[in-house]
């Protein structure tokens, strides 16, 4: 069965994004950025709430089309673009830029696709990722630590009724200082 993977950048204290919403502070340098291009060879599907859909679609479709973008920019937006991707979205009326938008229930859905053949699958977006935490879909957890300290905002992980037991897959530090720490599901 396919795992679906959960990687994001994170502060030292544990939040995705500020107090105000900004997520600025994860901005990769083009080490880091050409690590995820890599990673991306590992999954061939794409899961994401609505927000994550808007950020993505905003920028994405079209970035490989501007010369002015580094090259790890280019690269990654045609990787981006040849992913299978699906927007779970009960606001949304249609999703464009090649996702099919989910409207039913997040875990039966998930679950069919788990089963479908297939490499693994990467969920994009906090609020997705924390329902699928809760109904324990997530079968691996990549953090990109940040040296900087945010002092609030949204934090990685959600609330949750039930410990989650993981082991450490692995680790690697990036010249920026970023630390990749990447765990499993016992």
């Amino acid at each position: 069965m396919r795992k679906i993977l959960f990687y994001m950048s994170v502060s030292l204290d544990g939040f995705i994004e500020d107090t105000t919403g900004d997520f600025g502070f994860a901005d990769p340098d083009t080490e880091l950025h050409q690590h995820f291009n890599d990673q991306e060879s590992a999954v061939d599907t794409h899961l994401y709430g609505r927000r994550m859909y808007e950020l993505m679609t905003a920028f994405w479709p079209t970035a490989d089309q501007d010369p002015s973008q580094p090259p790890v920019v280019l690269e990654y937006a045609r990787i981006w673009k040849s992913k299978k991707k699906f927007v779970f979205s009960h606001t949304l009326t249609e999703a464009g830029w090649g996702f099919q938008l989910i409207r039913g229930n997040v875990a039966e859905e998930i679950r069919k696709l788990k089963a479908q053949p297939g490499l693994d699958m990467s969920v994009g977006g906090p609020n997705l990722a924390s329902s699928l935490m809760r109904f324990g879909l997530i079968d691996e957890f990549g953090l990109y630590i940040h040296p900087v300290i945010v002092g609030g905002g949204k934090p990685f992980f959600p609330e949750l009724r039930d410990k989650v037991n993981l082991k450490l897959v692995e680790t690697r530090t990036f010249g920026s200082g970023v630390v990749m720490l990447k765990y499993g599901k016992v």
